[in-house]
């Protein structure tokens, strides 16, 4: 493997349990599919992913979106005059991955559906309409959100009562409506995919 690349490393449990992962992209498949706002993204290019939260608190992130790709879906950056790239990822089909989407548990199955909905929606919302590994940038200074970040949270909302309202299967989403504590009662064990965060390489010259 080369020293720039890293492979994804799929849930290695084989013990009854909970995929969370694979079920929240089931989740993520559907909304894609019943939302034309979300029609450009690709989840077989997406490491979908759970990490746990550090704290045992309410409050913190829920859910992050982790772009591989710089500016305009370019390999390098430039910070400081020093020129970076990104560690890359792939799957074992070989497939590079353009971005991670990362829920933290328990925190985010510890929210109320409307706010886990909205949270995924969300996310899948940054992505740039080109799927370049870019995130959607929005014109000033305040690029990732845009001049309003309740705006782009109303917009997250919006899109996620319509897919509500469009009457997904119960059974691909209904896992949500239990907390952390409660699937772990129901099925003795949550696991899933885990990912390591890439990391930023400087380059040499």
């Amino acid at each position: 493997m080369r020293p720039h690349q890293t492979h994804l490393r799929p849930a290695t449990c084989s013990a009854a349990g909970f995929d969370f992962t694979a079920n929240m992209c089931r989740v993520c498949t559907d909304m894609i599919a019943r939302l034309p706002e979300l029609s450009h993204v690709d989840l077989s290019r997406m490491a979908v992913c759970f990490s746990q939260a550090r704290k045992p608190v309410a409050h913190g992130l829920q859910a992050t979106l982790t772009p591989m790709r710089f500016e305009r879906g370019r390999l390098t950056t430039r910070r400081y005059g020093r020129k970076y790239t990104v560690q890359r990822l792939f799957d074992d089909a070989h497939r590079e991955m353009l971005y991670i989407l990362s829920f933290y548990l328990p925190r985010f199955l510890d929210l109320d559906l409307d706010e886990q909905l909205s949270t995924i929606v969300h996310e899948l919302w940054h992505i740039s309409p080109n799927f370049d590994g870019d995130l959607r940038r929005f014109d000033g200074r305040c690029y990732v959100h845009g001049r309003s970040q309740r705006q782009f949270d109303a917009q997250a909302d919006r899109l996620a009562r319509r897919w509500l309202a469009c009457g997904p299967p119960e059974e691909v989403y209904g896992f949500l409506r239990l907390s952390f504590e409660q699937l772990v009662r129901r099925y003795g064990s949550v696991f899933g995919q885990k990912v390591t965060t890439p990391k930023l390489l400087p380059l040499a010259g």
